[in-house]
């Protein structure tokens, strides 16, 4: 996957630090009322239980305490769209960490309590122009704490889909954030503008090489809601079950994305 040309749509820093800190306290509400037997359900994630799952949420957000703890990189080398097409990178140390944190924080209320106050700590001494040495490069604070969004979204996903009835709610802001990241992320990978993807009511991207469209209805329209186009950017489901299950609608002949996702791995 080449870089990303150019930076994504820009994001209100206040709008994503609320967003970044409601998804998490949503989070933290939920794991406070699981029980020893709903931490060890099974989840869709490999042989991650709850627990596992638990943990790397918020391994997910210390991310950034982490990022923090490095010396600021010299100047920036990433953009924004650049991070979700390095989402795979090391998988294995990741999994071993998690599964590291899980063993080592038995009361996961409590450590992500820690995380929050943390946080919230970190987020007040640093401007968001700090850069951050992350996975992908050397990133803007701001503009990391995006990521957070989508790793927060997808994971509350996962949370919700292994425990029955829990229904973690979801963020708007963070929510929003999610969805446009990954639209853009898509438009990105299949640059052209043949195919219009609509997520109502957050996004709307041009996208897949053809005619591009000027005026009208399009020719090639994909529409979806947040929660599935989320779903499908990161593997979740299939593009080919989505369709079957009425949760996506495409038409028009350069309509068939699906080669072009999942978008993270």
């Amino acid at each position: 996957m080449p870089p990303a040309k150019k930076r994504a749509r820009s994001y209100d820093p206040a709008k994503t630090r609320a967003a970044v800190f409601a998804q998490f306290g949503h989070v933290r509400q939920a794991v406070r009322g699981l029980s020893p037997e709903q931490l060890a359900l099974p989840t869709r994630l490999g042989e991650w239980t709850v627990r596992h799952l638990v943990a790397h949420i918020g391994m997910a957000v210390t991310a950034v305490h982490r990022a923090l703890a490095l010396p600021e990189p010299p100047k920036q080398d990433a953009v924004l769209l650049d991070w979700p097409f390095a989402t795979a990178v090391n998988s294995a140390a990741i999994d071993e960490f998690t599964r590291k944190v899980a063993a080592d924080h038995q009361d996961l209320d409590a450590h992500l309590a820690d995380i929050d106050e943390s946080l919230h700590a970190l987020l007040a001494e640093h401007p968001g122009t700090r850069l951050l040495q992350t996975n992908v490069g050397a990133l803007p604070l701001d503009d990391y704490l995006v990521t957070r969004t989508v790793e927060l979204v997808v994971h509350t996903d996962d949370l919700n889909a292994a425990v029955p009835g829990l229904d973690v709610p979801y963020d708007r802001q963070a929510l929003a954030a999610a969805t446009r990241l990954l639209a853009d992320a898509l438009a990105v990978k299949a640059p052209g503008g043949s195919t219009e993807v609509r997520v109502p009511p957050y996004a709307v991207v041009q996208c897949v090489e053809g005619p591009r469209h000027t005026r009208g209805t399009p020719p090639n329209v994909v529409e979806t809601d947040p929660l599935t186009w989320i779903r499908l950017a990161a593997g979740r489901v299939a593009w080919k079950a989505a369709l079957e299950e009425a949760k996506v609608s495409a038409s028009g002949e350069r309509a068939d994305i699906g080669d072009l996702l999942p978008l993270m791995a």
